[in-house]
């Protein structure tokens, strides 16, 4: 997990620092994936401005496993740069963790992110809705939450693996009617180019 990450971060001044300005600065976006996610909800997500106590974090699966599939997951409307353009896309994707869970210590909190749209990833079911339903959700996020993103869309934490599949042949199936000849989630990583571009 992402726990002794931050708390080596947390417990080095300079280097706690350098994380702090990086994240103040108006020029730069960071992607947080998996172990990369919980660290970032443990140091906080940048924009959301809480106590510690009421900071979204990641802890345990609901099934008290470790989960590794590919998932089902709706990319959202929200200001995430690097998920731009891929809004309404349902696409499948890695899950490799035992601890990806949302957990919202405060219900305000997570009314707010819904409201702002910084939650641009959920988990869906076979009806393409965002669930809660196992093994549909792999860890038991609510609302299908996979992912969350700064207001200002520059730095995204998401629990899945989409650099894990952003080839077609990384993926186990690919529906037959699709004609394209690299993965949807390569749009992600473009997207990044050109933000720092």
């Amino acid at each position: 997990s992402g726990k002794g990450w931050a708390s080596v971060i947390r417990n080095n001044a300079r280097l706690s620092d350098q994380f702090e300005r990086f994240f103040a600065r108006p020029d730069t976006l960071s992607v947080g994936i998996c172990n990369g996610c919980q660290l970032m909800g443990l140091l906080g997500i940048p924009g959301f401005d809480l106590p510690d106590e009421h900071k979204p974090r990641f802890i345990k699966n609901i099934s008290g496993r470790f989960e590794s599939r590919f998932s089902t997951v709706r990319i959202e409307k929200s200001p995430a740069l690097m998920l731009q353009g891929m809004e309404g896309s349902t696409l499948g994707v890695w899950v490799a963790h035992g601890e990806g869970r949302l957990h919202v210590p405060d219900a305000a909190t997570l009314d707010w992110i819904v409201a702002n749209h910084l939650a641009p990833v959920r988990y869906v079911g076979p009806d393409g809705e965002p669930t809660t339903a196992y093994p549909y959700n792999p860890n038991g996020s609510p609302l299908g939450i996979s992912a969350l993103c700064s207001p200002d869309g520059r730095h995204l934490a998401i629990m899945p693996h989409p650099e894990r599949c952003f080839q077609l042949r990384q993926w186990p199936w690919v529906p037959p009617a699709w004609t394209c000849r690299t993965s949807p989630w390569l749009r992600m990583f473009q997207n990044a180019a050109a933000a720092c571009r």
